[in-house]
């Protein structure tokens, strides 16, 4: 069971009161920094970044979150490439310290600049990668992840020995197949054709076993089954905000 103190809670409650939730782009009119964070689409992220083109103020800064798409394509939606970048936060967020800071072609110095200081305002630590598909984390992460399913998809061992070789082997936190159920089978999809195309090298190629839980709507955890079945694994205990 875990405990919240009086002062963690107050400032949970603080933060809570400084958010203000909107489905309306309109209302995004008079801000600075805008930090894009949808669906890992192209088509859908240039269509967003070009409606916030339009709507907030010259000056402002537009982000994204992308994890591998192209910061210098999306920037090409808007009349401000020099005032786009990428933000890239790992997931989730509140526990994960690294942010990827990606320059498109135009970006300019100033809002590299601003961008790395807002990051490392939130507490992150920052590293900065070049434009090129899947930019440092996700270039080396998903080609491994995919190498894991083609491991279990050739038979070579089950899915908890992968897993625990690599965790017990190379002492990571999190086996990949595990962690692949975690950042979502369908965005793991994603990032790997994002890497073929941006390289046009087969060894970027998906896994058929990868492509095939993803068509079977096989997502991972936000769905309750992946590579493994999450449908029978309890719900954790929920913290009292005082206790």
């Amino acid at each position: 069971m875990m405990l919240c103190t009086d002062s963690v809670a107050s400032e949970g409650d603080d933060a809570l009161r400084s958010l203000h939730c909107t489905s309306s782009l309109e209302e995004l009119r008079s801000s600075d920094f805008v930090i894009e964070a949808i669906v890992e689409s192209e088509d859908v992220k240039k269509k967003l970044f070009c409606d916030l083109d339009k709507i907030v103020k010259p000056s402002a800064i537009l982000a994204s979150n992308t994890s591998s798409i192209s910061i210098t394509r999306l920037a090409s939606s808007t009349t401000r490439p020099r005032q786009v970048i990428g933000m890239h936060f790992m997931n989730p967020p509140p526990l994960m310290k690294l942010v990827e800071i990606i320059r498109g072609a135009d970006t300019s110095d100033e809002t590299f600049t601003i961008t790395k200081t807002l990051a490392q305002r939130f507490g992150k630590t920052v590293i900065c990668s070049q434009d090129y598909s899947g930019f440092i984390v996700n270039r080396i992460l998903m080609p491994m992840i995919n190498e894991a399913f083609h491991t279990l998809y050739t038979g070579v061992a089950t899915k908890e020995d992968i897993d625990a070789g690599m965790k017990l082997g190379t002492n990571h936190p999190m086996g990949p197949l595990e962690l692949a159920d975690f950042i979502g089978l369908d965005v793991c999809l994603s990032i790997m054709r994002v890497l073929q195309a941006g390289f046009g090298d087969s060894k970027y190629g998906p896994c058929p076993l990868l492509v095939q839980y993803v068509d079977a709507g096989r997502l991972g955890r936000k769905r309750g089954i992946g590579v493994y079945d999450y449908s029978k694994v309890p719900e954790p205990i929920k913290p009292s905000a005082r206790l």
